[in-house]
């Protein structure tokens, strides 16, 4: 680290820690707007959100407007980068998931609660602390970094990201840089960064299975005639192979990153069930990161208290397919296609029906950007060197912004570890570790602003 490094280092970790009660406080108050981006939901709430968001930003001078083309809104805040400086463009979202049943939470859903080391409650982490990071850099430079800032806040990442490809291309001049930051990954664990330079591709489909025109006696016709959820059942099987690999023909496969990841900590990160075995072969990070997964996501059946005697005409569910990181998307669609279709059981009909997917993203991860990132990770975590990991979750706007601004580095950060549960209850964000995240972005800026200095 040369002299420069040296200085910023020294200074910025006690700007950082000086601003965190005030950033803690901003985080809490976005997380209280509950602005779940699904149509079933309120979606004032989301305006709500972006109308806050955009106040954040346009408190530390960045010109800002929010965005709407045909989803929710956007947030597009711009500040100009210095003479001969790059422009760095840092992405988050707003939008949250559902909060499911209020049981299964143990604090408020709705309302940020401390326990111990972490602060809880939906939205906490995934990610509106990811907003929060980009404004605390922000606010560590006093609203002037030595580098050109465009900050980018989806609204509808958790739906599906619909308006994306129309807002890059309607406002791609406001959102051209040389680097991006996409603060809606994870760490590998409390305690160790990560760069995510891999992320698995996603293809949704619902499939349909009809045995009878209508439903009948299950008694009177039971044995000879068969049901659309039994044969839903048995087309279902038939996606796994006994060990529990994909069985679907032709997908892409490869190995991953070898790190030590055991079962014990498989379990522990996952809430595995005692007794029951993990499925699929090779390593669980390849299972995870670089192999296909096939999960049953829902299922439209009677419900088990309001059952009637009968044979149930039609089956349906939907299936949500991770696959490599390189597959295209359509290919993996035909295939499942084929496979769901050359499987029908009993001679039943089977149709299939493309739901949504997403491309997958394998990032250059070597170059000056890369080198700056990792020198800003490893001191922020004093001095433990950050690693690169794959995702096995999609995240589709990395590929688009990937195609949009092709010689731009991306940067996958995130501010999650293996307990923060999002998407489930219980989500939460550990705050040592969110404090770490906020220096390594504003030392990621410093960096990248000295790094065209000395260039």
């Amino acid at each position: 680290m040369n002299t420069d490094d040296a200085a910023a280092t020294t200074d910025l970790p006690a700007r950082v820690a000086e601003l965190m009660p005030g950033v803690r406080s901003d985080l809490e108050a976005l997380t209280r707007i509950p602005s779940v981006s699904l149509d079933s939901f309120d979606q004032q709430h989301v305006e709500d959100s972006a109308v806050a968001v955009a106040d954040l930003l346009r408190a530390e001078g960045l010109e800002t407007e929010i965005v709407r083309e045909g989803g929710r809104p956007a947030v597009i805040g711009y500040l100009p980068a210095p003479e001969g400086a790059p422009t760095v463009l840092l992405y988050a979202h707003h939008d949250v998931q559902p909060p499911g049943d209020d049981a299964e939470w143990d604090t408020p859903v709705f309302e940020p609660t401390q326990v111990g080391e972490r602060l809880y409650g939906r939205g906490v982490a995934d990610d509106k602390a990811g907003v929060m990071a980009h404004v605390a850099a922000l606010r560590a430079h006093d609203g002037r970094p030595p580098v050109g800032v465009t900050v980018f806040v989806e609204g509808e990442e958790e739906v599906g990201s619909d308006s994306l490809p129309t807002i890059l291309e309607r406002h791609g001049d406001r959102l051209a840089c040389d680097a991006i930051v996409l603060a809606d990954s994870h760490n590998w664990k409390i305690g160790v960064p990560a760069l995510t330079t891999t992320l698995r591709g996603l293809v949704r489909v619902v499939v349909e299975v009809r045995a009878l025109d209508h439903g009948v006696h299950s008694g009177m016709f039971g044995g000879p005639v068969p049901d659309g959820l039994t044969a839903l059942c048995r087309l279902l099987a038939t996606l796994h192979d006994e060990a529990g690999d994909v069985a679907v023909p032709g997908l892409k496969t490869s190995e991953a990153t070898d790190l030590d990841y055991s079962e014990d900590d498989l379990r522990a990160d996952s809430g595995l069930t005692e007794g029951v075995s993990p499925i699929g072969t090779g390593s669980f990070l390849s299972r995870m990161w670089t192999k296909p997964s096939m999960t049953v996501i829902g299922i439209d059946a009677p419900s088990v208290d309001k059952a009637a005697n009968l044979l149930t005409p039609v089956g349906r569910a939907k299936l949500s397919m991770r696959i490599h990181p390189s597959e295209s998307p359509e290919t993996a669609y035909l295939a499942l296609k084929k496979h769901l279709e050359d499987n029908a059981p009993w001679g039943c009909r089977v149709t299939v029906t493309h739901d949504d997917d997403g491309a997958g993203f394998e990032a250059a991860s070597e170059g000056p950007v890369y080198d700056v990132a990792r020198s800003a990770f490893r001191d922020a975590w004093g001095g433990v060197e950050p690693v690169d990991i794959g995702v096995g979750g999609s995240i589709p706007f990395v590929a688009a912004f990937a195609e949009k601004f092709p010689e731009a580095a991306i940067l996958v950060t995130g501010v999650e570890d293996p307990d923060t549960r999002a998407h489930a209850a219980n989500e939460s964000l550990h705050l040592g570790e969110f404090e770490k995240v906020c220096l390594a972005e504003a030392l990621l800026l410093d960096r990248l602003g000295r790094m065209s200095e000395n260039s």
